[in-house]
């Protein structure tokens, strides 16, 4: 099972790139822009990845980001997670990003957006791995800063695929940026959220029926409301889910409470997904292998997650069946 979890082709929709943002590269980065953090190494850094909720963990993830200034710093930012993506055999990535991190403290948008990009090209010349960007609004800011960020947006439109909504949920239900996505959809971008990680079901509908949204991140809660679950099943939305940042998130106490598999009986799209790799112990090959050991998932429960992230990203008809493809062949191959 372990091979056939590395192997197989996969695609991951759920990976904030400053989230990839490990130990060693966040104090070598430190170091040459002279950013002073509160750690004195690498293990010291690792040893305060011992989160209690969301919040606790987006306190030290934006003390990290600090240190990211210039495009070569964006780039090497990408390219080590490309390379590491690659690595585990994904074969196509959507990344998110916050801009509002970093325009906060001064880095001008194209700063950001253009060492991201130019890892994602490097990533399809020299890995053959393709990528697209997500551009998240950080929901505890204001609209109004919100929609600033979309308008600055609009001029890498080339570039960016799609906008999506994160950061601290609880007290920031997706209803707040409604004018916000409603532009976003008329100015062409697609649309996701972050809901029903920590907030509650009704935050998935208001996702899905204020924000209009195509894919909703995480979504575990939705269990708790049949007909949301009914909903969803019909109108194949997919779900994002982020089993070990679960976890690591106190969300579920143990992998072994996970309901992933449950969601899966029932008929969910759900896809794994490693969320913020560098602080939870896990990139997407680890996710897989933590679900299998702790909920006993089978080859066909691994071919139906890998397959269902083809199915859900936004990739065009002919790429998906391309990867569809060389999945069933890895598939039948075993």
């Amino acid at each position: 099972m372990e091979a056939f979890i590395h192997g197989i082709p996969k695609a991951e929709l759920h990976v904030h790139i400053e989230g990839t943002l490990g130990p060693e590269l966040m104090m070598k980065l430190a170091a040459k822009n002279g950013i002073a953090l509160p750690f004195e190494s690498a293990a010291d850094i690792r040893r305060a990845y011992d989160f209690k909720d969301l919040q606790s963990f987006l306190d030290i993830y934006y003390q990290g980001a600090q240190v990211l200034l210039t495009v070569d710093d964006f780039y090497r930012l990408t390219w080590n997670y490309l390379q590491k993506a690659s690595e585990q055999n994904v074969r196509h990535a959507e990344i998110f990003f916050d801009p509002q991190t970093h325009t906060a403290r001064g880095i001008k948008f194209e700063t950001i957006v253009q060492g991201i990009h130019r890892a994602m090209v490097d990533a399809g010349h020299q890995l053959g791995l393709s990528s697209k960007l997500i551009m998240c609004i950080l929901r505890h800011l204001s609209v109004a800063e919100a929609m600033d960020t979309l308008e600055k947006a609009q001029d890498f439109k080339d570039i960016i695929a799609a906008v999506g909504l994160d950061s601290v949920e609880l007290g920031f239900p997706p209803e707040k940026f409604v004018t916000v996505f409603d532009r976003a959809r008329q100015w062409g971008f697609k649309t996701v959220a972050h809901a029903g990680e920590e907030g509650p079901p009704d935050y998935i509908w208001q996702a899905l029926k204020l924000l209009h949204v195509e894919r909703i991140d995480h979504g575990i809660r939705c269990l708790e409301d049949a007909g949301l679950v009914e909903y969803l099943v019909r109108e194949h939305v997919p779900l994002t889910v982020c089993p070990m940042s679960n976890v690591k998130l106190k969300v579920f106490d143990h992998m072994k409470q996970h309901n992933l598999k449950k969601m899966l009986e029932l008929g969910l799209c759900v896809t794994v997904n490693s969320d913020d790799p560098a602080y939870f112990d896990g990139y997407i090959e680890e996710n897989f292998l933590a679900l299998h050991h702790a909920l006993e998932l089978n080859f066909s429960d691994i071919s139906k997650l890998a397959r269902n992230a083809f199915k859900a990203s936004f990739l065009n008809p002919i790429e998906k069946k391309k990867y569809l493809n060389e999945l069933d062949e890895f598939v039948s191959s075993i």
